[in-house]
């Protein structure tokens, strides 16, 4: 797993990658999607999935806002081959997770909660 991002980063994404199924994880600035600090497995393009999560976070939270049911607190999009699983942390960053498919959804959702408290 290849990581970059400064130690405090590493911290808040070294609880999230210790999930069994886990293949990644990153801080993705929100505003446009560019990677912050990521710990991800061989094979993971990075760059993409931020630029997903982040598109897809603007957009889910203005349609949820809108919608009356307040801001998002967690993102769960399932595919063939994993899962992207996205958190907000403050006003700024998004923790995002790839994942297996079999992952425990619920386990990763608490450790991304835990890693957006522990962000920078």
């Amino acid at each position: 797993m290849s990581a970059a991002g400064g130690p405090a980063f590493g911290r808040a994404l070294d609880v999230v990658t210790r999930v069994r199924g886990v293949r990644g994880a990153m801080l993705v600035a929100r505003a446009d999607g560019l990677v912050v600090a990521e710990q991800l497995m061989e094979g993971i393009k990075g760059s993409a999935v931020a630029a997903l999560a982040a598109s897809l976070a603007g957009r889910l939270q203005r349609t949820m806002v809108t919608a009356g049911l307040g801001p998002s607190q967690f993102w769960h999009l399932q595919c063939d081959q994993g899962a992207l699983l996205v958190v907000p942390a403050g006003e700024s960053l998004l923790v995002v997770a790839v994942t297996d498919p079999e992952v425990n959804v619920g386990l990763v959702r608490l450790e991304l909660l835990r890693a957006a408290e522990a962000a920078p």
